[in-house]
């Protein structure tokens, strides 16, 4: 909510209050990939290493302040600098929380933990769309920061009493349930380590994994298409329908919550056929489909409404799929510190998009915009045809056999990672 909330700010006043142009607008959008770029490999590491738990603990302190201070700003000059810090303070949040999930889930449910955990993400944006829009109808924008702000405060107090970082930390945890995920994910282990044994891997055993820089370059022209769309789709439903923007927030609910049954639909296919890399095009692709489809039937509100919303359906669906290839081509001590250099470097394109949309729609208009959104999302969805096989479960096979991989995956490890 933190992230996108700006997004209903910006067409909600904050653009005439702060004199911000569209291509303004784009950099205080996109900036907050910048700082995000900071934390993604430490926060990788330290979930392996250390512990996930207080990281994170830490960047809901931090953001939360960031957040409230983002309400008082009178000059855009400041609004740019609170987003970069608001970048900075969640910018280890996802490869701590990934490599989080993989200490407490087999490989035959990781996909599906994983989508489950993308879920909040979209969920979080369709409760931000007409609580974001009511705010500002009722008070103004500022007070959206406020009030959003202080909503980390109660995530902050949940998270410390309920989380723990691995089954054996978690006091809760019945014990037939913690013996058998000791036992299964200890075997995961074994055999992950029997392909490619390895003492902590520098960061140079990540760069020099082509699959792991293939995964970079795909999800940055991923999250191009991604980021644009979202911090965009009020400014674009309220210049498509001319409504205030308590309507643009209802409008802007359907399409997340199409979102997390994309998510859903994909990583249970995604599972059930071990073929991450072709359910990754897929969606891809039709997100850059639904995207055209939008610009085309401009004319036809509706129509142009239901493309926005079969837009919402495949904006995440990719995720699940995605994040469940970085452990099957690198080992698990280079898996954490990947997962922050293919998010951090990818989530550059985070930066790209909006600023890339205020570019166009300031030159173009929003047509033009929408369109190079999808022609981003068409070169990551081509990047998958060049993946390792290796990405993919063995054909026929079940998610947990892993001795049945491992003539599959051992060679691009050893070849990537020279037992670094």
């Amino acid at each position: 909510m933190d992230r996108v909330n700006i997004s209903f700010a910006l067409p909600g006043g904050m653009e005439k209050d702060l004199g911000i142009t569209s291509q303004m607008a784009g950099v205080a959008s996109g900036i907050f990939f910048i700082g995000y770029l900071f934390l993604q490999i430490p926060g990788g590491r330290i979930a392996v290493y250390g512990s996930g738990k207080r990281f994170i603990a830490w960047s809901l302190s931090a953001w939360a302040i960031v957040s409230i201070a983002t309400g008082f700003v009178t000059h855009e000059y400041q609004l740019l600098a609170l987003r970069f810090f608001l970048g900075v303070a969640e910018g280890g949040m996802l490869p701590v929380v990934l490599t989080m999930v993989s200490n407490w889930f087999p490989e035959k449910e990781l996909g599906r933990a994983n989508a489950f955990v993308m879920m909040f993400a979209p969920l979080g944006g369709m409760l931000t769309a007409p609580v974001s829009g009511a705010i500002i109808a009722a008070l103004d924008w500022r007070w959206l920061f406020f009030i959003e702000g202080l909503l980390s405060v109660v995530v902050l107090a949940v998270w410390w009493l309920v989380i723990s970082d691995r089954p054996e930390e978690a006091r809760w945890l019945p014990e037939k349930e913690r013996e058998y995920l000791l036992t299964v994910l200890g075997r995961e282990r074994k055999a992950r380590e029997e392909l490619a044994p390895v003492a902590k891997a520098p960061l140079k055993a990540v760069l020099r994994n082509k699959g792991l820089m293939q995964l970079v370059a795909l999800n940055f022209f991923y999250q191009t298409g991604d980021y644009g769309y979202t911090l965009w789709l009020p400014s674009i439903l309220k210049n498509l329908t001319g409504g205030n923007m308590a309507s643009v927030g209802l409008l802007a609910v359907l399409p997340f919550l199409a979102t997390l049954a994309g998510i859903y639909v994909i990583s249970m296919l995604s599972d059930r056929t071990g073929k991450r890399r072709l359910w990754v095009r897929v969606s891809l692709y039709c997100f850059a489909a639904a995207l055209v489809a939008s610009v085309i039937l401009r004319d036809h509100v509706v129509a142009a409404y239901i493309a926005l919303v079969i837009c919402g359906f495949f904006l995440k669906a990719a995720t699940s799929p995605f994040w469940s290839i970085p452990g099957r081509i690198a080992s698990p001590e280079v898996a954490g510190s990947a997962r922050g250099v293919i998010n951090g470097l990818g989530n550059l394109g985070g930066f790209c998009g909006p600023y890339l949309v205020g570019i166009m729609i300031y030159l173009y208009g929003h047509n033009v915009a929408v369109c190079a959104l999808a022609v981003s999302l068409l070169v990551a969805g081509t990047i998958t045809f060049v993946l390792p096989k290796e990405c993919d479960l063995s054909s026929g096979k079940k998610p947990d056999d892993r001795s049945a991989d491992k003539s599959a995956k051992a060679p691009l490890r050893s070849a990537s990672l020279k037992r670094v």
